[in-house]
């Protein structure tokens, strides 16, 4: 959701900070800002409503000196967006914040602050931690001391960072259920929400923990605990290439990331499975004997994630023998579950830092979950620091906010836990060799499904005029329809909704005219009989089908049915493979909305607010 970045140095920052502003555009935002300590200790500032650009243009107008800056782009929480509720926030002319998260506790503090004659100028949660500080400040000897002290009065999520302009030379973060990274530089440091903000000036990097404060200057970091103790946190160099935002050939970057899918599925298998064979330490130290003990397996994951966790519920019954849940990260935390005996947690996110999984895993520890696994996109995330074991999809850096290849190698890292917990419970080896072939045929699989493109390019021209559509799947290809629908509504804003086919003559028949297109889902499997005879109840209704089918499905166009052949694969892989057309069907509808494919409206890439 919201980014932050911060620095301080002996140069000029704006255009630092600028630059790791757009960096971060892909997790949703809806205005920017930012603000410098300039040569006179005066605080100076820009604020626009809107991209980034906008604010970069500002600058070039009238640009901003001084080497120590923090700058924002705004998710709305609390107020519209606007340039008045759009981040820093000041408070006497002296203090800056930016913060992500929510303060809920917010409309007491402001009352109180109100009291004490402080006056605020926006509708913002955030704008209460500014007059915190400088309120604090007259009764404390440092920056640092006041923000401690602020922070025990906070309740809810933050990531916040503070500026002072007569100390000039520092700049204090704090972290609660938000994250925030530290960037080492040489003679200067670096603070944001992400580290891909700040990969063109540093690649060494130190994750803040739950409930620490920082204290960053050109020279040094001193971090603090929960408690004010110091405390060291381990800074790593990281090999991630800053050129991962760059669209290069592609219009955007949602298309981009979905024909990066063979690579990235090739890097996820990568060293993980040899000949045929699976190390279950790719799950981490230990992995084998948790695993060997495993009885059930409770899943946690939000929207996408979500749907990668329903296919897993599948493949870990049928080939693997384990029982499974599955449950929206933010029920679960709210809901008193039964913990069964031996229970694996195993939550899955692309960031690592989505609030309600992180929120989920914690509780988990508390329920007494014999062990956690994460499975991940980001290392150093949240998640993976906090779970028991950890598996690293490898699908690089996602940009576009309609995840695709994220996706598809969380169902590969699944499949790969599949395969380590059957292992470890009996699963025959011929088995456990047909799962490892089908994974390692799966990259040119979906290059040949990506070569479907020209086609379904002309499909979705039938969708122009359309503001419903209905997705069928059965069996592990259900989750996969919901996935399409998603990817659908997220995009091309038409609203888009799946069903388990089974379910179409229990209530769904209803919408069936012939302005919905139904969009089905049909590889050759032990369901495609039954799949037929719902599309048969369909087509009985006016019904205009679109259907993705292999060619041993024997499914044939006419006028109420158009079919894409989709290359034959093996039943084991066959979701994977089928989320590919889904995704370009919702990318070139997209294209016909004119809506913005990477940036949709309302969303956002990481949501690390409740």
């Amino acid at each position: 959701m919201c980014g932050i970045v911060g620095a301080v140095a002996q140069r000029d920052v704006a255009e630092i900070l600028v630059e790791g502003l757009r960096r971060l555009e892909y997790r949703g935002y809806d205005s920017a800002g930012i603000a410098t300590v300039d040569q006179n200790h005066q605080l100076v500032s820009a604020k626009r409503l809107g991209k980034v650009q906008a604010l970069a243009q500002a600058l070039q107008e009238t640009p901003l000196n001084g080497g120590t800056g923090i700058a924002h782009t705004r998710w709305a929480t609390h107020g519209a967006p606007s340039e008045v509720n759009a981040h820093p926030h000041f408070s006497n002319n002296n203090i800056a914040v930016v913060h992500n998260g929510i303060i809920e506790n917010h409309q007491q503090l402001r009352n109180q602050l109100q009291g004490l004659g402080y006056e605020f100028t926006s509708q913002t949660d955030t704008e209460v931690i500014g007059h915190l500080v400088h309120h604090e400040l007259k009764t404390s000897d440092s920056l640092l001391a006041a923000v401690q002290k602020v922070v025990k009065q906070l309740e809810g999520a933050y990531g916040t960072v503070v500026m002072d302009s007569t100390d000039k030379d520092r700049i204090i973060v704090a972290r609660s259920g938000s994250p925030l990274v530290i960037g080492y530089g040489l003679g200067e440091n670096f603070i944001a929400s992400d580290m891909m903000a700040l990969l063109p000036v540093t690649r060494k990097f130190a994750f803040l923990e739950e409930g620490d404060v920082a204290e960053v200057t050109r020279f040094d970091v001193n971090i603090f605990d929960v408690n004010g103790k110091p405390v060291q946190r381990e800074a790593k160099e990281v090999s991630v290439s800053h050129d991962s935002g760059n669209k290069g050939e592609y219009r955007h970057f949602m298309l981009k990331e979905t024909y990066e899918q063979p690579i990235a599925i090739r890097n996820t298998l990568e060293g993980r499975l040899v000949a045929n064979r699976l190390d279950i330490n790719t799950f981490g130290l230990g992995a084998e004997d948790i695993f060997k003990d495993i009885e059930h397996v409770q899943i946690v994951a939000c929207g996408t994630s979500y749907h990668s966790g329903m296919v897993a519920r599948y493949w870990l019954e049928s080939l693997a023998g384990v029982s499974c849940n599955i449950e929206i990260a933010s029920e679960f935390r709210y809901r008193k579950s039964h913990v069964p005996k031996n229970a694996l947690l195993v939550t899955i996110s692309q960031s690592g830092e989505t609030a309600d999984t992180l929120a989920a895993l914690r509780l988990a520890k508390e329920l007494g979950y014999k062990a956690s696994l994460t499975i991940c996109n980001v290392d150093g995330s949240s998640l993976v620091r906090e779970s028991d074991l950890s598996f690293m999809t490898k699908a690089g850096v996602e940009i576009g906010v309609a995840s695709t290849k994220a996706f598809t190698t969380q169902l590969v890292g699944l499949m790969m836990m599949t395969l380590a917990l059957g292992k470890t419970h009996g699963m025959s080896e011929q088995l456990q060799t047909e799962i490892a072939q089908a994974l390692m045929t799966l990259p040119s699989k979906l290059e040949e499904v990506l070569a479907l493109a020209g086609s379904i390019e002309e499909l979705a021209e039938d969708f122009a005029d359309k503001h419903h559509a209905l997705f069928l799947g059965r069996g592990d290809q259900y989750p996969i329809a919901m996935e399409g629908a998603l990817k659908l509504k997220e995009i091309s804003y038409i609203h888009a909704e799946a069903y388990a086919a089974g379910e179409l003559k229990h209530g769904p028949l209803a919408l069936i005219d012939a302005e919905m297109p139904v969009i089905v889902v049909a590889p050759k499997n032990d369901l495609i009989e039954k799949l037929k005879s719902n599309v048969e109840e369909v087509r009985a209704r006016g019904g205009l089908m679109y259907v993705f089918a292999d060619s041993n499905a024997n499914f044939a166009s006419d006028d109420t049915m158009k079919v894409i052949n989709v290359p034959v694969c093996d039943e084991l892989i066959a979701p994977i493979v089928y989320t590919i057309p889904l995704q370009l069907l919702s990318y070139y509808v997209a294209i016909i909305k004119g809506t913005d494919v990477d940036q949709p409206r309302n969303l956002a890439k990481s949501v690390t607010v409740e």
